[in-house]
């Protein structure tokens, strides 16, 4: 009878420590998921990288005529009913092609307040076309300028430009992440000229 008590005691013991073992862990756990918490909060989210040379954020783009693959010509810049993102890219560049499922969505969910243009430099047109028709672009505008991404100081690839209504150049910068051209987006919105801007007005 005694070896069952002691065994018994044993027992009840080891079940108490595991429970106090397991609510240290769930309140170590709960402590660590708030500093996580904390820390996102403290962490601003990165925009996109704007560089120095080019137009400045607030200049009115003057309308450019610009040569579509279809053929066609498109007026870019100038009044328009919507916004319009510019996405520079190249068939040869990986980071434009892993960004373009991306590009298309984050159009996809503004809706018609948001036009995209994918527009490139040249090179062989043949390229571009086969490359446009791999990839579903065809139902965007996809122009071929040289002058289009000197004008807008397109340095890197990708970049992303955005203009407003009215024609003013509200965002531009190197991409390559949704957050990146979202903070495009969210500039405008805000009406600063970079993200990085606004957040550093706020902390300053």
């Amino acid at each position: 009878m005694v070896g069952i008590t002691n065994m018994q005691t044993a027992l009840i013991v080891s079940n108490l420590l595991l429970w106090i073992s397991l609510i240290v862990l769930l309140l170590a756990v709960f402590a660590l998921a708030r500093q996580i918490g904390v820390l996102h909060e403290r962490v601003a989210p990165v925009g996109a990288l704007m560089p120095t040379a080019g137009p400045k954020i607030g200049e009115l783009v003057e309308p450019l005529d610009v040569p579509e693959l279809s053929g066609e010509h498109l007026l870019v810049g100038g009044v328009k009913k919507y916004r319009t993102l510019i996405y520079f890219l190249s068939p040869t560049c990986p980071i434009c092609k892993s960004l373009l499922p991306t590009v298309l969505s984050m159009v996809a969910d503004e809706g018609e307040s948001l036009q995209l243009i994918l527009a490139s430099d040249g090179d062989d047109l043949e390229v571009h076309r086969s490359y446009a028709d791999e990839h579903n672009l065809l139902q965007y505008p996809y122009v071929i300028s040289q002058p289009l991404g000197m004008r807008m100081g397109v340095n890197k690839l990708p970049f992303a430009v955005l203009i407003n209504e009215e024609g003013i150049l509200r965002a531009r910068g190197l991409v390559n992440s949704r957050e990146h051209l979202e903070s495009l987006v969210q500039a405008d919105e805000l009406d600063v000229s970079s993200l990085q801007e606004y957040l550093g007005d706020k902390t300053g």
